[in-house]
């Protein structure tokens, strides 16, 4: 099978992956490598710590690999990830297109009050981001609920469901 994914420059941030071929939604791009085990935070660079970290469940952190570590945030992503079989995957959100940029939305699973200030030029742009899931629009949260991975769900399940059933 073709790579499905290229790192390119992004007008978004720095580098991107891009689709290398027509993705249909809910079809799996990549596995996200997360044998890269942090255990001592003091020795990552601020630079590391703020864009090529992956804060997991119950504490684990990982220091993410190419490509996915050049997946950039989105208001309006294509992409998600879940855990399917303990393993992290990319999932596509919608059909994407050939040479289009893969991007997530990195409140989604987000437990953090990182903020920067969004480029991502879409139409829906929050234009600043901030990284507490629950601190989306309300309309972001239920929209995302399909694509929160499980560990989520079950740390947060009194909250998940006042949003599911929220009208």
């Amino acid at each position: 099978m073709a790579k499905k994914v290229a790192i390119q420059n992004s007008c978004i941030h720095g580098k991107g992956i891009f689709a290398q071929e027509d993705i249909k939604s809910e079809e799996e791009i990549l596995v996200m490598d997360d044998s890269h085990v942090v255990i001592n935070l003091g020795i990552l660079s601020q630079h590391q710590l703020d864009y090529e970290c992956d804060f997991l469940a119950e504490g684990r952190v990982v220091l993410m690999q190419e490509p996915e570590v050049f997946i950039n945030h989105s208001c309006d992503p294509n992409a998600y990830v879940k855990t399917v079989d303990g393993v992290r995957r990319t999932f596509a959100m919608r059909d994407i297109k050939t040479g289009e940029e893969l991007t997530f939305d990195y409140a989604v699973n987000g437990e953090n009050e990182g903020t920067f200030k969004c480029h991502c030029g879409n139409a829906n742009c929050r234009k600043n981001y901030i990284g507490n899931f629950f601190s989306l629009p309300l309309e972001a949260q239920k929209k995302y609920l399909p694509y929160l991975d499980s560990w989520f769900v079950e740390k947060h399940r009194a909250r998940i469901l006042v949003l599911n059933h929220s009208h």
